[in-house]
């Protein structure tokens, strides 16, 4: 492996950078606890992608345990790698997103988001048929009596997955990247909360936690994965991950606002096979790229059917 690849901006340690003596102070005021034993081993975890095989599995165990405990319920935690060959894009269709929000709280029940205060990872835009993709005159919280609206159309938003991220530039302990399958994930054991990825993001996608998870047990998707949606802490900035935690497991498994779209306006596939309906749509389509111009290099398409 090449040097380009052993950054050691992994070695900015992140806590004496950013975290300061006093989180260490107090760490050493903790009581000898099983629990404080556990807060310990989270506050000295590696970078996600220094951890070696054997100190994963017992990453991965420790947060399996903790899970269970809190929600009472048997809680997996996986870390699928990226499939080999597969580029991940996604495509909605504008002709037909009827602005309905099921994708909004589909994203919300399988990635495990804040009920209290709300977090969505999915935002919905309603837009002027006369004044066209003209983001200024978005409307954010439409709520007629029925969907679609007379004279408008609606434009769902979230992390466009760029191929050149400059949310990913600006973090300052490398806890966001890209992965070989074109997600951009985070480390929320890593990250610690500056919000500097959520001032670089043009498309609003990144979303800072301000309390911990206020996710009932009953509602609580037990299927996680590490990088995706497992429970996240107090404190850190959240976001999509084409639903990771099914889309890696199986391939030709969908994200869950694909899935519970009811007009059929989402699509996902991979864009290296050439016979994939993510292709055939960019190649055949009229497709619009959000604030192009930033050459952020989505590998999320708008497009046209109609």
């Amino acid at each position: 492996m090449s040097n380009c690849c052993k950054q050691p901006a992994l070695g900015i340690d992140r806590r004496t950078a950013l975290k300061g003596l006093a989180t260490g102070v107090a760490a050493l005021a903790l009581p000898a606890s099983n629990a404080s034993a556990s807060v310990w081993e989270a506050f000295f975890q590696k970078h996600f992608r220094e951890l070696s095989k054997d100190e994963l599995k017992q990453v991965l165990a420790r947060l399996t345990k903790e899970y269970s405990q809190e929600f009472g319920k048997e809680v997996s935690v996986k870390a699928t790698p990226a499939i080999e060959g597969v580029t991940y894009g996604y495509g909605l269709d504008l002709s037909r997103c009827i602005g309905c929000r099921r994708c909004v709280y589909g994203c919300v029940a399988e990635n495990n988001q804040s009920r209290d205060p709300q977090i969505h990872w999915i935002r919905v835009l309603q837009l002027e048929q006369e004044k066209g993709t003209a983001l200024e005159y978005a409307e954010h919280y439409y709520n007629p009596q029925t969907v679609p609206e007379e004279g408008h159309f609606y434009m769902p938003v979230q992390c466009q997955q760029c191929s050149n991220p400059p949310c990913t530039k600006v973090c300052p302990v490398q806890a966001t990247w890209p992965e070989k399958d074109g997600i951009v994930v985070v480390d929320y054991n890593w990250c610690i909360g500056c919000r500097y990825c959520m001032a670089a993001c043009p498309y609003g996608a990144r979303h800072f936690n301000w309390g911990k998870a206020n996710v009932p047990a009953d509602e609580l998707n037990p299927d996680t994965h590490y990088l995706g949606n497992r429970p996240r802490p107090i404190g850190v900035v959240e976001k999509c991950t084409f639903c990771i935690q099914r889309t890696r497991e199986q391939p030709g498994r969908y994200p869950a606002c694909e899935e519970i779209c009811p007009v059929g306006a989402r699509k996902f596939g991979n864009l290296n096979d050439p016979e994939s309906e993510m292709r055939y749509l960019i190649e055949n389509k009229r497709v619009f790229i959000l604030k192009e111009e930033l050459n952020t290099q989505p590998k999320f398409f708008y497009f046209y059917a109609t």
